[in-house]
């Protein structure tokens, strides 16, 4: 009797310092077992009298029925401590914020194109885009460049046939818009897109490349009123301290036309590497629309006067930007688009 009182008290002390459920099998094989003392207290009922053994048998059996219990709810006991340090390690804080989707970058040149249609459809513009394969017609001959023209020297163009060309410039649709829209106005126009060139690509040009021109025609539309709505936009692309001027200048499509520089950003005029010394920079042509353009689109040079300006997407950017090789962003690096990342 007193080795049952000692197995169990043994036992027990055993079972209630176990940490896991590895520690509470090797106690219940160790007491449990085939070979554990238990057994061996059955195994000796036959070196005891007839009267001894009923009570010694129940007590034995008490043992291991106390055991067992024991060994069950400890069991439990740690299947709950375990479930709540899972608990505890996988909880969720549900007032944290949660996690964004990775949004894809904008491109630069989307950035400015975005910024720019959004300022000119502030001023009451239509933003118009076209077919990249344009005729010649629309392309030259109505933008005042017939086929015998010098300027058509000034553009090396990639034809498709003796009709038909990849677009060397936006003005193809502002062409096409003008006609459409004859003898109505006024017509306020952007119109974005790729342009292209037979050219060599280096560090500041590329036989792909985008612009974007704009497009006024009403009655009594001035070159101040073109020059408004640049220094307007200059301000609006590089900081409300931008001034702008007009130099003199020849497109076919434009009399008179000029240059427009912007003052540096960069020194505010001053003079640094980014304006090569002057405080100026040249950002795009422009200029009054020329009569004959009027005419083959079926309006009144008489009667109505207007001006249209190009703006050349990648020079923009890379002055905004700091960008300092065009082919930066034709070359599909990640790492270049790292710093355009939306915070959306």
């Amino acid at each position: 009797m007193e080795q049952i009182e000692k197995l169990q008290s043994e036992a027990l002390t055993k079972i209630a310092d176990c940490q896991n459920n590895q520690d509470l099998n090797a106690v219940r094989v160790e007491y449990l077992g085939k070979k554990g003392p238990i057994q061996n207290l059955m195994k000796g009922m036959k070196d005891l009298t007839p009267d001894q053994r009923p009570a010694f048998g129940q007590k034995v059996n008490q043992l291991k029925s106390q055991i067992a219990k024991a060994i069950e709810e400890k069991r439990e006991a740690l299947a709950k401590k375990e479930l709540q340090e899972k608990i505890e390690r996988e909880k969720i804080d549900i007032t944290l914020p949660g996690r964004k989707p990775v949004i894809a970058n904008l491109h630069p040149l989307n950035l400015v194109c975005q910024e720019l249609e959004d300022l000119f459809i502030g001023l009451g513009y239509q933003v118009i885009e076209g077919d990249d394969i344009v005729s010649d017609e629309y392309c030259f001959e109505r933008a005042n460049i017939p086929k015998d023209h010098p300027a058509r020297d000034m553009q090396d163009s990639l034809y498709i046939d003796p009709n038909w060309l990849l677009r060397t410039h936006t003005t193809a649709i502002q062409m096409e818009v003008l006609e459409q829209s004859a003898p109505h106005l006024p017509i306020k126009v952007v119109c974005p897109g790729k342009v292209y060139r037979r050219d060599d690509d280096d560090a500041t040009h590329s036989h792909q490349f985008m612009q974007m021109e704009g497009l006024v025609i009403g009655e009594h539309v001035t070159l101040s009123d073109l020059k408004g709505t640049l220094e307007f936009m200059a301000r609006k692309l590089f900081g409300q301290d931008r001034q702008i001027r007009f130099r003199p200048s020849f497109f076919p499509f434009t009399e008179p036309s000029v240059e427009v520089d912007v003052s540096c950003h960069i020194c505010n005029g001053k003079g640094c590497p980014t304006c090569k010394g002057t405080g100026w920079i040249e950002i795009l042509g422009a200029g009054e629309v020329h009569p004959n353009v009027l005419k083959m689109a079926g309006y009144d040079p008489d009667k109505c006067s207007g001006f249209a300006f190009g703006v050349g997407i990648e020079r923009v950017a890379m002055l905004k930007y700091g960008i300092d090789d065009i082919r930066h962003f034709y070359t599909n690096d990640m790492r270049f688009l790292e710093p355009f990342k939306r915070f959306d």
